[in-house]
C-alpha cells in the first residue's frame, strides 16, 4: 500500500470515528452547546481529551499560518474551515 493511501485511510478514520459518536448525540439532543460542553468536561478524562484536541488545533492553525506566510502559500483560510 502506498503511503498516500495509508494517509487517506487514516484521514477517513479521523473523520468517521469522531462523527460516529457525535451524530447520534446530535440527533438525541440537537445543537445544545451548553449541554455539549457540560458533558464534554463532565469528568477529568473527558476534559483531558477535550483540552488536548483544543490545544492541538490552536497550535496547528498557528503553525499553518506562520509557515504558510513564510513560504508564500495562498489559501491559508482553508485550515480554519478544515479544523471543524
Amino acid at each position: 500500500m502506498k503511503r498516500r493511501h495509508r494517509y487517506l485511510a487514516l484521514a477517513i478514520l479521523g473523520i468517521l470515528l469522531p462523527y460516529w459518536q457525535f451524530v447520534p448525540w446530535l440527533f438525541e439532543h440537537g445543537l445544545d452547546l451548553s449541554l455539549f460542553f457540560r458533558e464534554l468536561f463532565a469528568n477529568r478524562i473527558g476534559a483531558f481529551f477535550a483540552m488536548d484536541v483544543l490545544v492541538s488545533a490552536i497550535v496547528l492553525i498557528i503553525f499553518v499560518q506562520v509557515e504558510g506566510r513564510r513560504l508564500g502559500i495562498r489559501g491559508l483560510g482553508f485550515p480554519w474551515l478544515a479544523r471543524c
